[in-house]
């Protein structure tokens, strides 16, 4: 079942690439956004464009490449069964998706605009926290079962 956490990290890569776009262009290094909505400049030029002192797309250049670090090697065989691992990919990503969550409500209902580049952000996290969710339960289940074989 390695594939689920070859899967986040394939996944994470998408959104470091994305959210480094995006922070790419908070910092002026790259003009006008190339988007498929009229709402990217507007969402990126907002006052929530910035959290704690830091652009939005810096947190997701941060969490998307932990993500893919501790994916990339919790996909090695010698971490196959790491709760740890698992544990870890959960937490962020639950809190990667939570905190999208909220972005998105910003953007419906405060800012009446939507980004583009931030909808397929929110996908791949999504996705990235029902994968880790689906991960922490296999090792769950294989727990179940060793402990039924240990007779424990």
């Amino acid at each position: 079942m390695m594939w689920l956490r070859k899967a986040i990290a394939f996944l994470a890569l998408g959104g470091l690439l994305i959210s480094t776009y995006l922070l790419l262009h908070r910092l002026g290094v790259v003009g006008r956004l190339v988007c498929a909505v009229e709402g990217c400049e507007v969402v990126q030029t907002s006052p929530y464009a910035v959290f704690l002192s830091v652009p939005v797309a810096g947190w997701g250049v941060a969490g998307y490449a932990l993500i893919l670090v501790i994916a990339a090697a919790g996909a090695q065989p010698s971490l196959a069964e790491s709760r740890g691992v698992a544990g870890s990919l959960a937490v962020l990503g639950g809190a990667g998706f939570a905190f999208s969550g909220y972005l998105t409500a910003l953007e419906i209902f405060v800012i009446n605009a939507i980004c583009f580049w931030c909808v397929i952000s929110y996908l791949l996290i999504s996705a990235i926290f029902v994968l880790a969710a689906l991960d922490l339960r296999r090792l769950a289940r294989l727990g179940r079962r060793v402990a039924t074989f240990s007779g424990t």
